[in-house]
């Protein structure tokens, strides 16, 4: 048997590629490591022994190679936080915003169907009273009273939300609906 027909690393690429995924939990990665292995055992096949295991080698290749490239990640990942360049000006942080748009959009889940669909497509989809009234096949004075309950139920969990806002002291945000003066 000839030493290339001993170093056959094709016949040992499922296995290779199925350990590779088991490790990194994504396709994409464990792809990139098991290219990374077929170069490293092409460069270093002259080392490699004929009467040993192949496949033992190539794994052990590829363990190495995980566990160098997860001690990279950590050591960047650790000069990166402590060499992270410390800036003078502040930015608001955003988390607030998020959670407060969270709780809008709970509070416009909580409205009964109607009320949200009425809602939905006077604010959101920006039609007219008399576009919405027929795309849900009800009278304008309907969908007027449906907006005016919604905005009605939203401007009460805001103002439930507002005085727990106080207590932390929290600038409260306003959120405009509908076309007009009414805000919640």
């Amino acid at each position: 048997m000839s030493k290339s027909a001993r170093f056959d690393v094709v016949g040992h690429l499922p296995a290779l590629h199925r350990y590779a995924l088991a490790l990194t939990r994504h396709r994409a990665d464990a792809d990139d490591l098991v290219h990374d292995v077929l170069v490293l055992a092409y460069e270093r096949r002259a080392s490699f022994r004929p009467e040993s295991n192949l496949r033992l080698w190539l794994f052990a290749i590829l363990h190495n190679r995980f566990i160098d490239d997860a001690r990279a990640r950590s050591v960047r990942a650790a000069h990166a936080t402590r060499e992270a360049p410390t800036r003078e000006d502040v930015v608001e942080p955003v988390q607030e915003q998020g959670v407060w748009l969270g709780q809008v959009r709970r509070a416009v889940e909580e409205l009964p169907e109607d009320q949200r669909a009425a809602l939905h497509l006077v604010a959101v989809e920006g039609m007219s009273y008399t576009q919405a009234a027929e795309v849900l096949g009800v009278p304008a004075g309907t969908l007027m009273s449906r907006l005016a309950r919604a905005r009605m139920a939203l401007r009460i969990m805001g103002e439930a939300g507002e005085s727990a806002g106080a207590e932390t002291g929290r600038a409260q945000r306003r959120l405009k609906l509908v076309r007009g003066a009414d805000d919640i």
